[in-house]
């Protein structure tokens, strides 16, 4: 694999003069550390130092790039190492354009494939400066077995190539462990057919892949991504855990986030869609693909142009947990703010806000086959949406779902309403219920309702039970304006203020 011989010995051990002494200390973990500088690579951004790479990549070797601009315009290629690295100081990589690659080898650094991973690999400190024309291109390609750490790597400038994006990483053995932290790209990508690729990808590029090679746990720290076409983070393919960390990603079109896999999970990050792109209809903030139990953590999502869900919870989920988290939308357009689809698992929502001026329900949760219980606990709805289209702020068509302790203000023209329940067996407990039509309204059977209060800001009943409820249950509540009883069958109350 290309370990240093003959007249490059000498380049064994040695260190730029410019290394700062925060690299200092990575030396004595490598038994060969090559100055790429020394070995004979370009600092004016002139040449390709490519085959300087080559020459000199092997096992148990670092990479040291001192203050400078190095030109790539062909792949370096390294796979099934054992303790290999690369640091920069100061160092800014200057991509050819997209005719200068070969496809499909568009990529700056491939560092291990699915079939012949690395194992221990270390990149950080890099700037890379893709604000030519056409210069946009995969900076990392990374699939290593474990050991995998990227670090501080800033990509200036738009990726208008419409070749893969920035960064693919994949952990593959099921018990390694990998971290990518501050990996930024905020000027995101332009749509494929503004682009010299137009007609070979869809949309265009997402900004980090994990790919369904990954069995083991990558985590994404603090990174930052603008508007992808495609999507910001796509790991929904994993099969392994990935974990995103805080972080800002905005703007992104099929999804900002989309994980998938065994116990994934977004924990503190920032998901902002304020501008809608051309081409860029579908703008969803989160979207949980596939697996179990995978959970939105501590997580702000803010539409301020939304044009698709805030959250979403898709029919190969397993189970999912939402919790401390908040979804706001200020602006007056139609969009749901989190779904939980037909098919999905049992989900639980718990200590969310919902800010919502838009048509549309804070939280949506769809019947089909009901494979699960939906639990809400602890959410709060503010906001002034309207009811027209979407009339309630939470609407509910599985059974088996509980309602506890939610806090639901919506004084909202054209018949607001909190809560509607067009399932079975369903449990509504504590909190408070106010809307300008009718707060609750019921059309399944067994619905229990108790110890909440719940008021009409135009002065209709409190609760309404459709002809379509059967053995409804209404305990020790203070319902303003009383209760419609449009024609339910076995209704029980008692203990209520009415």
């Amino acid at each position: 694999m290309g370990l240093l011989s003959g007249g490059a010995s000498s380049l064994v051990g040695r260190a730029s003069a410019a290394s700062s002494s925060r690299i200092e200390h990575l030396k004595d973990q490598y038994s060969t550390v090559v100055d790429v500088a020394d070995a004979g690579a370009d600092t004016t951004g002139e040449e390709s130092i490519t085959p300087v790479l080559d020459a000199h990549a092997g096992d148990d070797t670092l990479f040291v790039f001192p203050p400078g601009r190095y030109r790539m315009n062909e792949e370096f290629r390294h796979t099934g190492f054992d303790h290999f690295g690369m640091v920069g100081d100061d160092a800014t990589i200057v991509p050819g354009d997209y005719w200068e690659f070969e496809e499909p080898n568009r990529r700056l650094f491939r560092l291990g494939v699915y079939h012949n991973p690395g194992e221990d690999l270390l990149v950080k400190d890099f700037t890379i400066d893709q604000t030519a024309a056409h210069t946009g291109i995969r900076t990392i390609e990374a699939q290593v077995s474990t050991g995998l750490e990227v670090r501080n790597i800033d990509i200036v400038g738009k990726h208008d190539s419409g070749t893969w994006g920035p960064g693919l990483f994949d952990v593959m053995d099921p018990d390694g462990t990998g971290t990518v932290e501050r990996f930024r790209a905020p000027a995101g990508a332009e749509w494929v057919s503004n682009t010299p690729n137009d007609g070979n990808l869809w949309r265009g590029p997402s900004g980090i892949m994990v790919s369904r090679w990954h069995e083991g746990t990558v985590e994404l720290v603090d990174c930052q991504l603008g508007g992808f076409p495609d999507n910001g983070v796509y790991a929904g393919n994993a099969n392994g855990t990935v974990v995103i960390r805080r972080g800002v990603f905005r703007n992104s079109h099929a999804s900002n986030l989309r994980i998938g896999g065994r116990h994934s999970k977004i924990v503190g990050a920032t998901v902002i869609v304020d501008d809608n792109h051309d081409h860029f209809h579908n703008q969803r903030a989160i979207r949980l693909d596939q697996g179990s139990w995978l959970q939105v953590l501590d997580s702000t999502v803010q539409l301020d142009k939304p044009n698709g869900n805030g959250i979403t919870v898709l029919d190969g989920v397993e189970s999912a947990k939402i919790h401390n988290s908040s979804v706001i939308q200020r602006t007056d357009r139609t969009n749901q703010a989190i779904v939980i689809e037909e098919e999905a698992g049992p989900t639980y929502v718990q200590k969310v806000h919902v800010d919502i001026d838009g048509s549309g329900n804070a939280i949506e949760i769809c019947g089909g086959n009901q494979p699960g219980e939906v639990g809400v606990t602890n959410v709060r709805v503010t906001g002034s949406a309207p009811g027209s289209v979407f009339r309630n702020a939470i609407r509910c068509e599985r059974d088996n779902c509980e309602f506890r302790g939610l806090e639901i203000d919506q004084p909202g023209s054209d018949y607001r309403r909190a809560l509607e329940i067009n399932a079975d067996d369903c449990l509504v407990y504590g909190g408070t219920f106010e809307t300008t039509h009718h707060p609750i309204v019921v059309n399944g059977d067994s619905a229990w309702i108790e110890s909440i209060y719940a008021d009409s800001y135009s002065d209709y009943e409190a609760l309404r039970l459709n002809d379509s409820c059967s053995d409804a249950k209404v305990k020790d509540n203070t319902l303003v304006g009383g209760v419609l009883d449009a024609g339910s069958d076995g209704l029980s109350m008692y203990g209520n203020d009415i």
